[in-house]
């Protein structure tokens, strides 16, 4: 547990203190423009000149999935920070988005004054801000709440669990490799549809349920359903099948398929 625990911390660390030189490197742009830059913040400038533009999309994607795994109730309002909205009728101060900066839109000016009918820099240092605040949010629940421990302790155990079924595989014993690799892969998806509030009213929902739930509420794309519904096919093989046996290299692809799905799908 200590292991998976440092790891989300440094991370954590990692995105934050990339986020504070992205927002450092607007600001320096922000005081340049200004005429308020000194000798010594001009070389600062000139170290990490563009360093929201160039790390921005990478900084983006990984804060997303932290997010997604640590405070998933955020995700929403952290997308529309960046995302602009396709039906937006006009471009405004209100409607201007981080991505809209990033693919080179600018506000217009006007015919008359020559100046920009809003501040489009300041809208993005804005919208930057709030993220990395929503990304500082996460620290402090992270040493609240020691980062759910449950949640923590069941990845761990079902990391135990997948190296029980691979032993097993290992010496032979291919159904019940492949049962209780089923078991790790139904359970996981149980806590993914946990964690994004999903409620099936099924008394006993199987790994299909689990899927289709996913899916349906869009945590899962089709080829990733599919994926899930083959390993499906694989657990009922070798649990409910008593016809065909299953093959080494199908339980190998179920227990390692599995794996995946617990360190992508949370």
């Amino acid at each position: 547990m200590t292991t998976s625990i440092s790891r989300y911390r440094d991370d954590l660390e990692k995105l934050i203190k990339l986020g504070q030189e992205m927002q450092t490197d607007l600001h320096l742009r922000s005081l340049e423009e200004e005429g308020k830059l000194d000798k010594d913040l001009r070389e600062v400038r000139k170290k990490i000149d563009r360093t929201f533009e160039k790390k921005y999309q990478h900084w983006y994607s990984e804060t997303h999935a932290l997010l997604r795994q640590l405070l998933p109730e955020r995700i929403t309002e952290f997308e529309s920070l960046y995302l602009a909205d396709p039906k937006r009728k006009t471009v405004d101060i209100t409607s201007y988005k981080i991505q809209d900066w990033l693919m080179g839109m600018r506000a217009t000016k006007s015919t008359l004054t020559g100046e920009k009918h809003f501040d489009d820099f300041a809208a993005v240092v804005m919208r930057f801000s709030m993220q990395l605040d929503i990304l500082k949010s996460v620290e402090v629940r992270f040493e609240s709440s020691l980062l759910d421990i449950r949640q923590v302790v069941q990845a761990d155990l079902h990391d135990s669990e997948l190296d029980g079924s691979q032993d097993l595989r290992k010496k032979g014993f291919l159904r019940a490799a492949g049962v209780v690799a089923g078991v790790v892969l139904e359970k996981h998806l149980s806590h993914v549809c946990h964690n994004h509030k999903i409620a099936l009213h099924k008394k006993n929902p199987t790994i299909s349920d689990y899927n289709d739930a996913l899916k349906e509420n869009n945590v899962l794309d089709v080829a990733d359903w599919r994926f899930v519904q083959r390993l499906g096919d694989l657990r009922n093989l070798c649990g409910h099948n008593k016809e065909t046996e299953p093959t080494e290299d199908q339980v190998a692809e179920l227990i390692n398929g599995v794996g995946k799905i617990l360190k992508t799908l949370y």
